[in-house]
């Protein structure tokens, strides 16, 4: 509790308090080296998206090496400067850092899953309707975050699809609305790529070897391990 409401970030240190103080000590480790990581590669995506994507492609397209490796240090700095002004005006502290950092990365993530999904699986997936997946993926899940405050959802609510919020309106929470996109994406994919194919569109279909996505003998008992683990603590604690 915090100011007399639930916050979920208080989970893990309340979890932290409970532990001796040498598994604590463990516990607060993974913890930073999981957030180092993370931060780690955020940044190295931020500096290879924005020198190799915008800065080469636009400004200067005969940059050297080094020149490279500068523009993308400044881009990492510019970038976490501009996360640490930002954040505070976010409301990142009064929803919960975790669930605010998930629902917004959700209002891309639908449409990049769909993208890649129908473009390992499925060789008739066309460049058109990867761009949509993207494009319309981030587009669809704005949509839907707005519709509460222009439509009454209350008749989504019998079948789990709606909540109430505190301003009293009807809500779909985002893991539904995700969970929503990607179907509204995959579909929208399927038909645009029948239409363009259907007009003698190549495709450049990944070809994807099998042996890929056959897992060790050791990896699935260790797998089966974990998920029994976890299934009995969540219907023991849930």
């Amino acid at each position: 509790m915090q100011g007399g409401e639930i916050n979920p970030d208080r989970a893990y240190p309340v979890l932290l308090n409970i532990l001796p103080v040498g598994l604590k000590g463990l516990s607060f480790a993974a913890l930073t080296a999981a957030v180092v990581a993370s931060l780690a590669g955020k940044a190295n995506s931020i500096a290879t998206i924005f020198t190799l994507d915008v800065y080469q492609k636009v400004f200067n397209r005969d940059a050297s090496e080094k020149q490279l490796v500068n523009v993308g240090k400044i881009a990492v700095v510019v970038a976490m400067v501009l996360g640490v002004l930002i954040a505070p005006h976010l409301g990142i502290d009064k929803k919960g850092g975790f669930e605010f950092i998930q629902e917004y990365t959700g209002f891309v993530s639908p449409g990049i899953f769909a993208m890649f999904i129908l473009g390992f699986f499925w060789k008739r997936t066309t460049s058109t309707a990867a761009l949509f997946a993207t494009v319309g993926g981030f587009v669809l899940s704005v949509l839907l975050k707005l519709l509460p405050q222009y439509a009454d959802l209350s008749f989504l609510a019998f079948i789990g699809f709606a909540s109430r919020s505190a301003e009293g309106i009807y809500e779909i929470p985002f893991l539904d609305r995700m969970g929503i996109v990607f179907m509204l994406c995959v579909l929208v994919m399927v038909l645009i790529s029948l239409a363009e194919t259907s007009r003698g569109v190549k495709t450049n279909g990944l070809e994807v070897d099998a042996s890929m996505f056959k897992p060790q003998r050791s990896f699935v008992i260790g797998s089966a391990v974990i998920l029994v683990l976890l299934t009995t603590l969540y219907t023991i604690y849930w």
